[in-house]
C-alpha cells in the first residue's frame, strides 16, 4: 500500500501534534513535493540544529513507503505519488530520511556515521500527528530537529502557517 510502510516500530521516539487550514490532500501534495526537494539536497548543520559537530553538512536522503519497502523520491516516485493523492488523499504518510553527515577541515569533505529517520504522518480532518523513530545513528540531528526541519519547510513555502503546533486531542 502506497503511503504506508507494514513494519513500522512501535517504539516512538518523538510525537508531535499540528493543526493546519489545509485540506489532507492538498497538505499531502505539499509535503510530497518539499521532501522531494531537500532529497540530495545538502545543508550546513548549524541552518538545521544546534551542531554537535562544527564545520558539518547534511545531505538528506528520502523514501516514501510501499508495502514492506521505501521508495527512493526521485523526480519518477515523486510524480507516481502525486498522480495518486489526485485521486485520494492517504490517512498515512510513512517516510525514510537517510541523513548523511560530512565534516569539511582544511578543504577535505569526510563522511561520518549516517542517522536513519522513519517518520510517519497521520491525517485526520484538520489535525496531522507526527511519529519519530530513530533506527540508529549518531543523532547529530534529533527527533526533534528533524520534525522542525520538515515543519518550518512546510511552512516556507507560504506566508500563513500550514502547520501549527497543537496538543493532542
Amino acid at each position: 500500500m502506497l503511503g504506508r510502510y507494514e513494519n513500522f516500530p512501535a517504539t516512538i521516539h518523538k510525537r508531535a501534534f499540528f493543526i493546519t487550514p489545509l485540506s489532507g490532500k492538498a497538505l499531502q501534495q505539499k509535503l510530497v513535493r518539499i521532501i522531494n526537494g531537500i532529497n540530495g539536497k545538502t545543508y550546513s548543520l548549524e541552518d538545521i540544529a544546534a551542531p554537535s559537530v562544527r564545520d558539518c553538512s547534511v545531505t538528506f536522503e528520502c523514501g516514501i513507503a510501499e508495502a514492506n519497502d521505501f521508495n527512493y523520491m526521485d523526480k519518477e516516485e515523486t510524480s507516481k505519488v502525486l498522480k495518486n493523492l489526485r485521486k485520494k488523499p492517504l490517512q498515512t504518510m510513512d517516510f525514510f530520511f537517510a541523513i548523511r553527515y560530512y565534516k569539511t577541515q582544511n578543504e577535505k569533505r569526510t563522511p561520518l556515521r549516517f542517522d536513519y529517520y522513519m517518520v510517519r504522518l497521520m491525517f485526520t480532518t484538520s489535525t496531522v500527528e507526527t511519529q519519530v523513530v530513530h533506527e540508529r545513528g549518531p543523532r547529530h540531528l534529533s527527533p526533534q530537529d528533524l520534525v522542525n526541519f520538515i515543519v518550518n519547510s512546510v511552512n516556507g513555502t507560504s506566508p500563513k502557517k500550514t502547520l501549527k503546533q497543537s496538543e493532542p486531542s
